[in-house]
Protein backbone atom coordinates (compact mmCIF):
# COMPACT_ATOMS: atom_id res chain seq x y z
CA UNK A 1 0.00 0.00 0.00
CA UNK A 2 2.07 3.24 -0.90
CA UNK A 3 1.49 6.44 0.42
CA UNK A 4 -0.04 7.88 -2.30
CA UNK A 5 -2.73 5.08 -1.48
CA UNK A 6 -3.16 6.92 2.21
CA UNK A 7 -3.68 10.47 0.91
CA UNK A 8 -6.31 9.46 -1.72
CA UNK A 9 -9.42 8.21 -0.98
CA UNK A 10 -10.27 7.43 -4.82
CA UNK A 11 -7.44 4.44 -4.18
CA UNK A 12 -8.74 3.28 -0.92
CA UNK A 13 -8.90 -0.53 -0.67
CA UNK A 14 -12.41 -2.20 -2.00
CA UNK A 15 -13.59 -3.54 1.30
CA UNK A 16 -12.91 -0.30 2.96
CA UNK A 17 -14.79 1.87 0.48
CA UNK A 18 -17.76 -0.88 0.61
CA UNK A 19 -18.05 0.58 4.17
CA UNK A 20 -19.02 3.78 3.60
CA UNK A 21 -17.20 7.19 4.25
CA UNK A 22 -17.01 7.25 7.72
CA UNK A 23 -14.88 3.57 7.52
CA UNK A 24 -12.44 5.66 4.49
CA UNK A 25 -12.11 8.44 6.84
CA UNK A 26 -11.36 6.29 10.16
CA UNK A 27 -9.03 4.12 7.74
CA UNK A 28 -7.05 7.34 6.38
CA UNK A 29 -6.42 8.66 9.85
CA UNK A 30 -5.03 5.48 11.43
CA UNK A 31 -2.24 5.82 9.61
CA UNK A 32 -2.10 9.73 9.89
CA UNK A 33 -2.82 10.11 13.39
CA UNK A 34 -1.72 7.27 15.43
CA UNK A 35 1.93 5.93 13.57
CA UNK A 36 4.38 8.71 13.79
CA UNK A 37 7.28 6.45 13.35
CA UNK A 38 7.24 6.27 9.58
CA UNK A 39 9.25 2.84 9.37
CA UNK A 40 6.29 1.70 11.75
CA UNK A 41 3.34 3.40 9.58
CA UNK A 42 5.49 1.42 6.12
CA UNK A 43 5.63 -1.37 7.98
CA UNK A 44 1.85 -1.04 8.94
CA UNK A 45 0.40 -0.36 5.63
CA UNK A 46 2.23 -3.36 3.66
CA UNK A 47 0.60 -5.62 6.78
CA UNK A 48 -3.07 -4.09 5.99
CA UNK A 49 -2.85 -3.97 2.21
CA UNK A 50 -1.92 -7.90 2.50
CA UNK A 51 -4.73 -8.86 4.71
CA UNK A 52 -7.15 -6.74 3.11
CA UNK A 53 -5.90 -7.84 -0.67
CA UNK A 54 -6.21 -11.24 1.23
CA UNK A 55 -9.84 -10.77 2.40
CA UNK A 56 -11.18 -9.05 -0.96
CA UNK A 57 -9.48 -12.59 -2.87
CA UNK A 58 -11.95 -14.16 -0.85
CA UNK A 59 -15.02 -12.30 -1.18
CA UNK A 60 -15.34 -10.70 2.07
CA UNK A 61 -17.52 -7.47 0.86
CA UNK A 62 -16.80 -4.89 3.37
CA UNK A 63 -14.38 -4.09 6.70
CA UNK A 64 -17.27 -4.56 8.89
CA UNK A 65 -17.73 -8.29 7.47
CA UNK A 66 -14.29 -9.66 8.79
CA UNK A 67 -14.39 -12.58 11.29
CA UNK A 68 -11.92 -14.32 13.88
CA UNK A 69 -12.09 -16.73 10.99
CA UNK A 70 -10.75 -14.90 8.32
CA UNK A 71 -7.75 -13.12 10.92
CA UNK A 72 -6.83 -16.54 11.58
CA UNK A 73 -6.85 -17.97 7.75
CA UNK A 74 -4.66 -15.13 6.98
CA UNK A 75 -2.33 -15.61 9.91
CA UNK A 76 -1.96 -19.56 9.04
CA UNK A 77 -1.20 -18.62 5.62
CA UNK A 78 1.25 -15.98 6.37
CA UNK A 79 3.02 -18.36 8.98
CA UNK A 80 3.83 -20.30 6.22
CA UNK A 81 5.26 -17.72 4.45
CA UNK A 82 7.25 -15.62 6.64
CA UNK A 83 9.41 -15.85 10.41
CA UNK A 84 7.39 -15.54 13.20
CA UNK A 85 8.58 -12.72 14.28
CA UNK A 86 7.52 -11.19 10.96
CA UNK A 87 3.82 -12.47 11.45
CA UNK A 88 3.39 -11.32 14.88
CA UNK A 89 4.05 -7.80 13.54
CA UNK A 90 2.16 -8.25 10.87
CA UNK A 91 -0.59 -9.49 13.51
CA UNK A 92 -0.55 -6.85 15.91
CA UNK A 93 -0.78 -4.30 12.82
CA UNK A 94 -4.31 -5.46 12.03
CA UNK A 95 -4.97 -5.69 15.49
CA UNK A 96 -4.44 -2.12 16.15
CA UNK A 97 -6.10 -1.08 12.59
CA UNK A 98 -9.39 -2.74 14.82
CA UNK A 99 -9.18 -1.20 17.64
CA UNK A 100 -9.05 2.24 15.78
CA UNK A 101 -11.82 0.94 14.04
CA UNK A 102 -13.96 0.06 17.17
CA UNK A 103 -13.15 3.35 19.27
CA UNK A 104 -14.72 5.24 15.61
CA UNK A 105 -17.40 2.79 15.53
CA UNK A 106 -17.02 1.46 12.55
CA UNK A 107 -17.12 -2.13 13.59
CA UNK A 108 -18.39 -3.29 16.60
CA UNK A 109 -15.78 -5.76 18.12
CA UNK A 110 -12.23 -6.45 16.93
CA UNK A 111 -11.62 -9.32 15.08
CA UNK A 112 -8.62 -9.90 15.87
CA UNK A 113 -8.62 -9.74 18.96
CA UNK A 114 -9.41 -13.72 19.98
CA UNK A 115 -6.35 -14.67 17.21
CA UNK A 116 -2.94 -16.09 18.13
CA UNK A 117 0.44 -15.70 16.31
CA UNK A 118 3.24 -18.23 15.93
CA UNK A 119 4.93 -19.18 19.30
CA UNK A 120 7.90 -17.33 19.17
CA UNK A 121 10.46 -16.92 21.75
CA UNK A 122 14.13 -15.00 21.64
CA UNK A 123 17.31 -15.18 23.91
CA UNK A 124 19.40 -14.36 22.08
CA UNK A 125 19.66 -11.52 18.64
CA UNK A 126 20.48 -12.53 15.40
CA UNK A 127 22.16 -9.50 14.11
CA UNK A 128 25.78 -9.83 13.01
CA UNK A 129 28.51 -8.93 15.63
CA UNK A 130 32.42 -7.59 14.44
CA UNK A 131 35.39 -8.96 16.26
CA UNK A 132 36.50 -5.67 18.22
CA UNK A 133 39.83 -6.44 16.10
CA UNK A 134 37.35 -6.33 12.67
CA UNK A 135 35.44 -3.27 13.89
CA UNK A 136 39.30 -1.82 14.84
CA UNK A 137 39.90 -2.47 11.12
CA UNK A 138 37.09 -1.34 9.78
CA UNK A 139 37.38 2.61 11.20
CA UNK A 140 41.35 2.39 10.45
CA UNK A 141 40.72 1.18 6.74
CA UNK A 142 38.49 3.93 5.74
CA UNK A 143 40.09 6.63 3.68
CA UNK A 144 39.76 9.87 5.60
CA UNK A 145 41.25 12.90 3.59
CA UNK A 146 38.01 13.55 1.86
CA UNK A 147 34.70 14.41 3.63
CA UNK A 148 32.90 11.37 2.57
CA UNK A 149 35.31 8.93 4.66
CA UNK A 150 35.51 11.55 7.31
CA UNK A 151 31.34 11.04 7.82
CA UNK A 152 31.50 7.62 7.09
CA UNK A 153 34.49 7.01 9.95
CA UNK A 154 31.96 9.32 12.52
CA UNK A 155 28.78 7.63 11.65
CA UNK A 156 30.30 4.19 12.35
CA UNK A 157 31.98 5.15 15.44
CA UNK A 158 28.99 6.89 16.49
CA UNK A 159 27.00 3.67 16.21
CA UNK A 160 29.67 1.70 17.93
CA UNK A 161 30.63 4.10 20.87
CA UNK A 162 27.34 5.61 21.91
CA UNK A 163 24.87 2.20 20.96
CA UNK A 164 23.22 4.69 18.73
CA UNK A 165 20.53 3.20 16.34
CA UNK A 166 20.67 4.57 12.50
CA UNK A 167 17.81 5.62 12.88
CA UNK A 168 18.65 8.21 16.17
CA UNK A 169 22.39 8.77 14.36
CA UNK A 170 20.82 9.89 11.01
CA UNK A 171 18.55 11.89 12.70
CA UNK A 172 20.65 13.41 14.51
CA UNK A 173 21.55 17.40 13.82
CA UNK A 174 24.84 19.47 14.06
CA UNK A 175 24.03 20.69 17.47
CA UNK A 176 23.06 17.33 19.02
CA UNK A 177 26.69 17.15 19.05
CA UNK A 178 27.61 19.55 21.85
CA UNK A 179 30.59 20.17 24.43
CA UNK A 180 29.49 19.82 28.13
CA UNK A 181 31.61 19.93 31.14
CA UNK A 182 34.87 19.89 29.07
CA UNK A 183 33.86 16.78 27.16
CA UNK A 184 31.99 16.30 23.67
CA UNK A 185 28.34 14.79 23.91
CA UNK A 186 26.30 13.34 21.76
CA UNK A 187 22.18 13.89 22.11
CA UNK A 188 19.98 11.00 20.17
CA UNK A 189 16.57 11.11 19.68
CA UNK A 190 15.25 7.03 19.58
CA UNK A 191 12.10 5.19 19.53
CA UNK A 192 8.96 6.74 20.64
CA UNK A 193 10.89 10.26 20.43
CA UNK A 194 12.55 9.34 23.88
CA UNK A 195 15.32 12.36 24.15
CA UNK A 196 18.95 10.29 24.95
CA UNK A 197 22.06 11.93 25.77
CA UNK A 198 25.79 10.67 26.89
CA UNK A 199 29.38 11.86 26.88
CA UNK A 200 31.63 10.50 23.97
CA UNK A 201 33.94 7.71 23.88
CA UNK A 202 37.43 9.55 23.30
CA UNK A 203 38.09 8.23 19.91
CA UNK A 204 34.40 9.06 18.98
CA UNK A 205 34.85 12.33 20.08
CA UNK A 206 38.53 12.73 18.10
CA UNK A 207 36.64 11.31 14.92
CA UNK A 208 33.54 13.62 15.44
CA UNK A 209 35.44 16.93 16.07
CA UNK A 210 37.93 15.99 12.94
CA UNK A 211 34.41 15.67 10.73
CA UNK A 212 32.92 18.88 11.97
CA UNK A 213 35.89 20.95 11.50
CA UNK A 214 37.70 19.43 8.30
CA UNK A 215 34.26 19.65 6.54
CA UNK A 216 33.34 22.79 7.56
CA UNK A 217 29.57 22.16 8.99
CA UNK A 218 29.93 23.33 12.16
CA UNK A 219 28.48 26.83 12.00
CA UNK A 220 25.12 25.29 10.08
CA UNK A 221 23.53 24.12 13.72
CA UNK A 222 20.31 23.03 12.98
CA UNK A 223 21.18 21.14 9.57
CA UNK A 224 21.38 17.45 9.52
CA UNK A 225 24.99 15.99 10.56
CA UNK A 226 25.40 13.06 8.23
CA UNK A 227 24.80 14.19 5.05
CA UNK A 228 24.43 13.28 1.53
CA UNK A 229 27.34 13.77 -0.61
CA UNK A 230 26.99 15.93 -4.14
CA UNK A 231 26.73 14.38 -7.64
CA UNK A 232 30.62 15.08 -9.26
CA UNK A 233 31.64 17.43 -6.37
CA UNK A 234 32.25 15.07 -3.39
CA UNK A 235 31.12 17.77 -1.25
CA UNK A 236 28.72 17.72 1.74
CA UNK A 237 24.79 18.90 0.79
CA UNK A 238 22.21 19.63 3.48
CA UNK A 239 20.42 16.51 2.12
CA UNK A 240 20.42 14.08 5.30
CA UNK A 241 21.86 10.69 4.29
CA UNK A 242 19.48 8.29 3.84
CA UNK A 243 18.84 5.13 5.50
CA UNK A 244 19.42 2.99 2.77
CA UNK A 245 22.55 5.01 1.37
CA UNK A 246 24.04 4.25 4.90
CA UNK A 247 23.33 0.48 4.83
CA UNK A 248 25.14 0.40 1.10
CA UNK A 249 28.00 2.11 2.41
CA UNK A 250 28.24 0.14 5.90
CA UNK A 251 28.40 -2.85 3.09
CA UNK A 252 30.92 -1.10 0.36
CA UNK A 253 33.00 -0.04 3.90
CA UNK A 254 33.32 -3.92 5.39
CA UNK A 255 34.05 -5.74 2.05
CA UNK A 256 36.98 -2.98 1.18
CA UNK A 257 38.64 -3.93 4.32
CA UNK A 258 38.22 -7.38 3.62
CA UNK A 259 35.39 -8.36 6.66
CA UNK A 260 34.08 -11.27 4.95
CA UNK A 261 31.07 -10.89 8.32
CA UNK A 262 27.51 -9.80 6.80
CA UNK A 263 27.44 -6.59 8.53
CA UNK A 264 24.22 -4.59 8.49
CA UNK A 265 23.11 -0.96 10.34
CA UNK A 266 22.74 -2.68 13.47
CA UNK A 267 25.87 -4.38 13.94
CA UNK A 268 27.99 -1.86 15.00
CA UNK A 269 25.13 -0.97 18.04
CA UNK A 270 25.62 -5.06 19.25
CA UNK A 271 29.00 -5.03 18.76
CA UNK A 272 29.47 -1.72 21.08
CA UNK A 273 27.69 -3.75 23.73
CA UNK A 274 29.59 -6.95 23.42
CA UNK A 275 32.67 -5.23 23.47
CA UNK A 276 31.60 -3.05 26.47
CA UNK A 277 30.46 -6.17 28.42
CA UNK A 278 33.13 -8.25 27.36
CA UNK A 279 35.52 -5.41 29.37
CA UNK A 280 33.68 -5.43 32.58
CA UNK A 281 30.64 -3.41 31.98
CA UNK A 282 27.54 -4.35 33.61
CA UNK A 283 24.55 -5.28 31.56
CA UNK A 284 22.37 -2.57 33.87
CA UNK A 285 24.63 0.44 32.60
CA UNK A 286 24.99 -1.25 29.24
CA UNK A 287 20.60 -0.88 28.89
CA UNK A 288 20.88 2.59 30.17
CA UNK A 289 23.46 3.51 27.37
CA UNK A 290 21.89 2.02 25.27
CA UNK A 291 18.35 3.20 26.53
CA UNK A 292 16.51 0.26 26.69
CA UNK A 293 13.72 0.07 28.74
CA UNK A 294 14.25 -3.43 30.44
CA UNK A 295 17.94 -5.46 30.30
CA UNK A 296 16.22 -8.32 28.97
CA UNK A 297 16.34 -5.99 25.73
CA UNK A 298 19.87 -5.27 26.13
CA UNK A 299 20.41 -9.59 26.30
CA UNK A 300 19.90 -9.37 23.10
CA UNK A 301 23.06 -8.30 22.06
CA UNK A 302 25.32 -9.49 24.24
CA UNK A 303 27.38 -11.99 21.94
CA UNK A 304 29.99 -13.04 24.60
CA UNK A 305 28.48 -16.84 24.87
CA UNK A 306 29.67 -17.06 20.89
CA UNK A 307 33.25 -17.00 22.26
CA UNK A 308 32.59 -19.61 25.10
CA UNK A 309 30.73 -21.50 22.23
CA UNK A 310 33.30 -21.85 19.65
CA UNK A 311 35.94 -22.54 22.89
CA UNK A 312 34.46 -25.88 23.48
CA UNK A 313 33.82 -26.83 20.09
CA UNK A 314 37.60 -26.66 19.59
CA UNK A 315 37.84 -29.03 22.21
CA UNK A 316 36.88 -31.94 20.26
CA UNK A 317 40.33 -33.10 18.73
CA UNK A 318 39.87 -35.44 16.29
Amino acid sequence: MSNLALRRPSTLPVIIAAAGDRAATRFLEFFASTLRNPHTRRAYARAVGDFLAWCEDHAVPSIAAVQPLHVAAWIEGRTRERSAPTVKQQLAAIRHLFDWLVMGQVVPLNPAASVRGPAHSVRKGKTPVLDPAEARTLLDSIDVTTPIGLRDRALIALMIYSFARIGAALAMRVEDVFTQNCRLWVRLREKGGKAHAMPCHHSLEEYLTAYLERTEIMDDSKGPLFRTIGRGTALLTRTPLPQANAYAMISRRAAAAGIATKVGNHSFRATGITAYLKNGGTLEKAAAMANHASTRTTQLYDRRHDEMSLDEIERIRV
